[in-house]
């Protein structure tokens, strides 16, 4: 259990890191106006050392499914994303609606912004590489071990020894506390594009039975919403 469980456990302490050091003053250095710029990194190696630790009680095959991870991915993403497209073609300029919020229609403008380190191309170049490591090989991999590696089947398990339950077995009570929970670790704006999303990889997970194919999907999904957040400088998408 614990090769599932502790790496998302400490990927999720380690977000919380960045505001023990930032000080909200422009004339201060990079590494204290955005202290995530250096400690997302060091999470990303971090976990990442923990994951190949913990590497032989992990078993993402059998690889089937991936071309529809893929298509599942671009159209997870088009569901999230689409919020924000629509705030920007609705807003007016004046004070949102209070219930836009509810359905992630928000600016997404603050986030992890790279172009803070402008001056550093270097390490600016360095902060957008490690950034897409950590979003396509590590958030993937740490989310999708513990949600559906362990957690549903540990819920469908019962009384049960966990390890018992065949990866993608479903059940509702499966469904519906795996996915709250997908959802829960999001920010509010995201719930409801996370709870389709986590549906969609829960679907995933019992249609293929492989959770390589889960991975994937998250894998692919994440590429893109960075690419975007990237294009668009829409910083709180990543």
């Amino acid at each position: 259990m614990a090769a599932h469980v502790l790496p998302l456990m400490l990927f999720t302490l380690f977000v919380a890191v960045p505001g023990w050091f930032r000080i909200e003053n422009p004339e201060l250095s990079w590494y204290q106006q955005a202290p995530e710029h250096w400690v997302y990194p060091l999470q990303t190696l971090i976990c990442g050392g923990l994951l190949l630790w913990f590497r032989q009680h992990y078993q993402l095959a059998p690889w089937r499914g991936i071309g529809l991870a893929c298509l599942l991915a671009v159209i997870g993403i088009a569901i999230w994303i689409t919020p924000a497209w629509l705030h920007a073609k609705l807003a007016a300029g004046g004070e949102d609606p209070e219930w836009w919020s509810w359905l992630g229609l928000v600016k997404r403008e603050e986030g992890f912004d790279p172009t803070i380190l402008a001056k550093f191309p270097a390490w600016e170049m360095a902060a957008v590489i490690m950034r897409f490591v950590r979003m396509v090989v590590i958030v993937p991999l740490v989310e999708e071990l513990m949600w559906r590696g362990f957690l549903m089947r540990y819920v469908n398990a019962g009384e049960a020894d966990w390890h018992s339950v065949s990866f993608g077995a479903h059940s509702w009570k499966g469904f519906w506390i795996v996915t709250t929970m997908v959802m829960l670790i999001h920010t509010p704006q995201d719930y409801l594009a996370a709870f389709l999303w986590g549906s969609l990889v829960y679907a995933l997970a019992v249609r293929t039975r492989s959770l390589g194919a889960c991975v994937i999907m998250h894998a692919v999904g994440n590429l893109l919403l960075g690419i975007y957040a990237l294009r668009t400088q829409q910083w709180g998408f990543w």
